[in-house]
């Protein structure tokens, strides 16, 4: 007997359905075919024991199961659930009739029991694109798979459930979220506040021009001065997620495994702090089994790198072309993967290798020479991708110790959402930029021109500051924003001059 179930796979953040075709028939032998992997392969043994616990018996028959699309690689143990299925429904010991309009995914323990898996939310999209009513899978991760309107997600704790539900003798009942609810509820729950922060003026307002026109920023300051802590409040004042972005987000985290059970939609843009031990795999995806990089995790959000110099030089490079492009494509001899990569710069270093380099009280240790080359560890073309670059000095003891509380997130976050507001309808017309810190050159003569004042403090900044020429666009796109933030149509003098002083590390005058 000849019946199909459903399954699919995942290729980056996206899923391709896969018809499980089961053949029973005389004889003893059992064959898998198309492309399973090793995990696929061994899915038999589990199957069997799994039968055995829930009171079915495996048939003694000559089996034959073809995965198709026969080229496409199946990977992981997630389709333990319907090769299962489809035997006992090939064998007759279930009915086949309500199989169609299924699709289903899981893996099985020896005792029957279903065990998470990756990727649900991607599934099922597809699985609802694809015309099925419903979608099976571990209870686990009903909640992800729910926020998929217009399809059935039922999930299930054992096989024995499933096999039952499929068979008509149990009721499964589906999980319903509201989406729209749930979003808003955790939207504006966050761990930290800007509140907390004492003084440190300066390095706030680089924050709030960063996040207003998504702009890369990096802070160079000694140690303990409060970079790491600033740069984890940045999420706080970033417009708040989408729906489309949010949606967007949890599909990569979704694949990656990142969701812990029991959750759906994803309603914090995310903030990745990767250690800087990182491999270059690691930082950007692929692998043997390609996997979301951390460029992909931080995707919609900030992605932090904390000591920036200390980082292999081979891992920074790589970065480069995801800033400008947005995405990441992985290319191996047997796969090509594309994975977005939309992500928010922010890096902290130390001036040094002391740390003490224009410390206000403290004297440099290092010899001659050492602070250049220590900031060419990081290189020009990556530094030139930075838009905001500000040095970070120690907050005194009266500020510390001061009761003022400082302004809270939400006031800044206000600000930064009126800034986008205007930017969203500057660029409405232009596909694929959203902020200032994407216009293209033609886009900066267009809406970031400065008057004739503006010019004449541009060029003395380049002649005295030794500023090179690659931060002309940079200052533009900067005073755009900073125009945004104050509602302005023209750049301004002043938000010319407020732009440069964000050229700290600009290489002609850093470290002379």
């Amino acid at each position: 007997m000849l019946v199909k179930s459903y399954a699919a796979a995942v290729q980056g953040i996206s899923a391709t359905v896969v018809t499980v075709e089961v053949n029973c028939s005389k004889g003893i032998q059992f064959f898998l075919v198309g492309l399973p992997d090793v995990a696929v392969r061994e899915s038999h043994e589990r199957i069997i024991s799994a039968l055995q616990v829930c009171g079915y018996k495996f048939p003694r028959n000559r089996i034959v199961i073809n995965m198709a699309p026969a080229d496409i690689r199946k990977e992981g143990a997630s389709y333990d659930l319907p090769l299962a299925v489809g035997i006992l429904a090939a064998a007759g010991q279930i009915d086949p009739s309500a199989l169609p309009g299924l699709l289903m995914m899981g893996e099985l323990s020896m005792d029957g029991t279903l065990q998470p898996i990756k990727g649900a939310l991607p599934i099922a999209i597809k699985a609802r694109e694809a015309g099925f009513r419903g979608f099976i899978l571990p209870r686990q991760n009903a909640r992800e798979a729910a926020v998929v309107s217009g399809l059935e997600v039922y999930g299930a704790s054992t096989l024995k459930e499933v096999l039952e539900f499929v068979d008509g003798k149990r009721a499964l009942p589906p999980t319903v979220i509201d989406t729209r609810e749930l979003f808003q509820e955790r939207q504006r729950l966050f761990d930290h506040d800007f509140s907390d922060v004492r003084g440190q003026e300066n390095v706030k307002r680089a924050m709030e021009v960063a996040a207003a026109g998504g702009h890369n920023l990096i802070m160079v300051g000694p140690p303990g001065s409060g970079k790491s802590m600033l740069a984890k409040r940045l999420p706080t004042i970033l417009p708040p997620f989408t729906l489309q972005e949010s949606l967007e987000t949890t599909k990569i985290h979704s694949v990656a495994g990142k969701i812990s059970g029991g959750a759906s939609l994803m309603a914090r843009r995310p903030f990745r702090s990767p250690h800087h031990t990182i491999s270059n795999v690691a930082m950007v995806g692929g692998g043997t089994f390609p996997q979301p990089g951390e460029i992909s995790l931080a995707h919609n959000g900030v992605l932090f790198l904390d000591e920036l110099p200390e980082f292999n030089r081979s891992v920074l490079e790589v970065m480069r072309q995801p800033l400008e492009d947005r995405q990441i494509h992985i290319s191996r001899a047997r796969f090509s993967v594309e994975y977005p990569a939309g992500f928010m710069l922010v890096a902290s270093m130390n001036p040094c290798p002391c740390g003490y380099y224009n410390h206000p009280d403290r004297p440099c240790l290092c010899p001659p020479g050492a602070v250049r080359k220590y900031m060419n560890r990081v290189s020009g073309p990556l530094l030139d991708r930075i838009d905001i670059q500000v040095e970070i000095v120690p907050v005194p003891f009266e500020k510390i110790s001061g009761r003022q509380p400082s302004e809270p997130s939400a006031a800044i976050r206000e600000r930064v959402v009126k800034a986008r507001a205007i930017q969203q309808e500057r660029f409405a017309a232009h596909d694929g930029i959203h902020c200032n810190a994407q216009m293209s050159a033609r886009l900066l003569r267009q809406y970031a021109v400065p008057d004739a004042s503006g010019l004449s403090i541009l060029e003395t900044a380049m002649r005295r500051l030794c500023l090179s020429a690659r931060a002309y666009d940079r200052i533009l796109k900067v005073a755009r924003t900073i125009a945004d933030l104050e509602a302005s149509e023209r750049v301004e003098v002043r938000h010319l001059a407020e732009a440069i002083q964000y050229r700290s590390l600009d290489r002609e005058n850093w470290g002379a």
